[in-house]
């Protein structure tokens, strides 16, 4: 009989399991920033949101550049909470001007979770990118988003 009744509840929380994964369409992305610039940029930040409001950021991983060697800051204790429904991720180099990238390079990639059938709206904004002098630079930024069967 105890049989019974355990397998009765571990079918009741199966059930219940199904039930909640075909209201809610959760699946993942990751987004890999990019940063163009003509100059060297030995400091950068930016920030991404989603204007949909389905994104969970749930890692950050750093870019191409030798420069930029360690995952880029950001708020780890938020994103380890899944709380992180924005985040502003940053990274610096103290490298010599030669050493640092300059043109096209990838700066982070942001693994989200999308809750929802609709998809995300992303507001990516460059907040700053510097020489190794401190200087702004005048450089551009864009995203490419990639999805669970493209990863």
């Amino acid at each position: 009989m105890r049989k019974l009744s355990i397998a009765v509840v571990l079918l009741g929380l199966g059930a219940f399991g199904i039930s909640y994964a075909d209201e809610h369409d959760i699946r993942f992305a990751a987004v890999d920033v990019y940063l163009d610039s003509t100059e060297p940029v030995a400091a950068w930040q930016f920030e991404l949101g989603d204007r949909a409001g389905i994104m969970k950021v749930v890692g950050v991983e750093q870019g191409d550049s030798p420069a930029y060697a360690r995952a880029p800051y950001y708020d780890r204790e938020a994103v380890r909470l899944g709380k992180a429904d924005r985040i502003i991720v940053a990274d610096y180099s103290l490298a010599d001007a030669v050493e640092l990238p300059s043109g096209r390079v990838r700066l982070a990639t942001v693994h989200l979770m999308l809750d929802g059938d609709d998809d995300a709206d992303f507001n990516l904004l460059l907040v700053t990118a510097t020489t190794y002098d401190g200087v702004v630079t005048d450089a551009r930024i864009s995203l490419d988003v990639r999805t669970g069967s493209e990863q």
